[in-house]
């Protein structure tokens, strides 16, 4: 092959090399109303893993769907790649079957630690329980389709399903259930959103089940999978995976659990291969092998 053609075809393999590499794009769901702010550590983690794995995998954009959907619509459309290529959420054995689950517990396991959130006028209706079966009298709110119903009802306490994330505290303000279990991460920023209703922190309870959250893609999008382990693994190793947890304050919350009265519950739905051993994956690791 003549000099002139070969050069001509190097530039134009690395050009297309170049620009397969650049046209990696992952989408990902949008927060489920406007006063919905759980989304945004995820997001930032997302692009600290990618940066991380830049120099292997290549560039790439963060685009948000448009369409603003309920959490089983889409684990739906990530199934169907169709608008979203990866979510963050709750694991169970189903998504599990379904999806491609990193194994890494973005939340280290705080998502599991539940405080309840309750009406303010009901506080002397908490104050005495001490045994889960005095909690069994009441009910808790989850939202349709989250892997938490099948907790607490395997537990055997008592839940009322609502159709929306925003529809959920409306539910609790017209007394359609007694508290909506939130995770510890969750509580603080969502009382401030809804500080009309008068919702307050139970002070006494915490329901304690292992529930790592995971990023979730597609079966067939393995590469994705395994950058994003990558990169979350080089992240946790140089520091800068518990450099943004602390950025949102999460390394505070552990405190919230000292001096509670701790009901443990069984997650009948957690995967086999769920990375339980590995203790630097976890805040709390002994918590959370004692809930095996």
């Amino acid at each position: 092959m003549p000099r002139r053609c070969l050069m001509l075809l190097v530039i134009f393999v690395i050009t297309i090399t170049g620009a397969n590499a650049a046209n990696l794009v992952v989408r990902h769901v949008q927060p489920e109303s406007d006063k919905d702010l759980r989304h945004q550590y995820f997001i930032e983690l997302l692009e600290l893993a990618l940066n991380k794995t830049a120099a292997s995998y290549g560039p790439y954009q963060i685009q948000t769907c448009p369409v603003r959907m309920m959490q089983d619509r889409a684990l739906q459309q990530v199934q169907r790649k169709h608008c979203i290529d990866i979510v963050w959420t709750m694991t169970s054995l189903e998504r599990e079957s379904k999806l491609l689950a990193v194994r890494i517990p973005l939340l280290k396991g705080l998502l599991g630690q539940r405080v309840l959130m309750i009406r303010r006028e009901d506080l002397r209706r908490f104050k005495d329980i001490q045994h889960l079966s005095e909690l069994r009298q009441m009910r808790a709110g989850q939202g349709m389709g989250w892997p938490d119903i099948e907790i607490l009802e395997y537990n055997r306490l008592p839940v009322i399903e609502g159709k929306t994330y925003e529809g959920l505290f409306g539910m609790l303000k017209r007394g359609r259930f007694d508290y909506f279990p939130r995770g510890i991460s969750e509580i603080g920023a969502e009382l401030k959103q809804h500080k009309r209703d008068d919702f307050v922190t139970e002070p006494r309870i915490l329901l304690s089940y292992p529930a790592p959250i995971y990023y979730f893609v597609n079966p067939e999008n393995t590469i994705l999978a395994e950058r994003l382990e990558q990169g979350l693994r080089l992240a946790i190793d140089d520091g800068s995976f518990d450099a943004l947890f602390k950025k949102f304050n999460y390394h505070k919350l552990a405190d919230l659990m000292e001096n509670r009265l701790v009901f443990k519950l069984r997650n009948p739905s957690l995967h086999p291969k769920t990375p339980i051993d590995e203790d630097k994956l976890w805040v709390l690791p002994n918590l959370v092998k004692n809930l095996q």
